[in-house]
């Protein structure tokens, strides 16, 4: 019964950092991710031409400054800065494909 109530422990202790692994995907996966997508709403259309240059630019200058966080080596803050920035930009891309402006060119 000690064992079983132990291994039941550990398993409840270990599944929240599981479902974070599972989760968390590389910074260089995020990015290639989200070209991906606002290069998908311009094809559709989903993206205006303003929506597109906004995005991109606000995701040119996070991969800038995941360069400049990488040049002394990526700390654990860091990591966690450039991963709530990729999940806004993120965010700002779903709310801007999905906010019913159509391509007007």
């Amino acid at each position: 019964m000690k064992t079983f109530t132990l291994a039941l422990a550990i398993a409840a202790t270990a599944m929240p950092a599981m479902a974070d692994a599972q989760r968390w995907q590389p910074v260089a996966q995020r990015q290639a991710n989200l070209d991906a997508r606002i290069e998908q709403g311009v094809r559709s259309g989903r993206l205006t031409r303003p929506e597109a240059r906004r995005l991109t630019a606000e995701y040119r200058q996070l991969t800038r400054l995941e360069a400049r966080y990488r040049a002394d080596g990526l700390s654990r803050r860091e990591r966690d800065d450039l991963n709530r920035r990729y999940d806004a930009l993120s965010a700002r891309v779903r709310f801007q494909k999905n906010d019913g402006q159509t391509r007007r060119w």
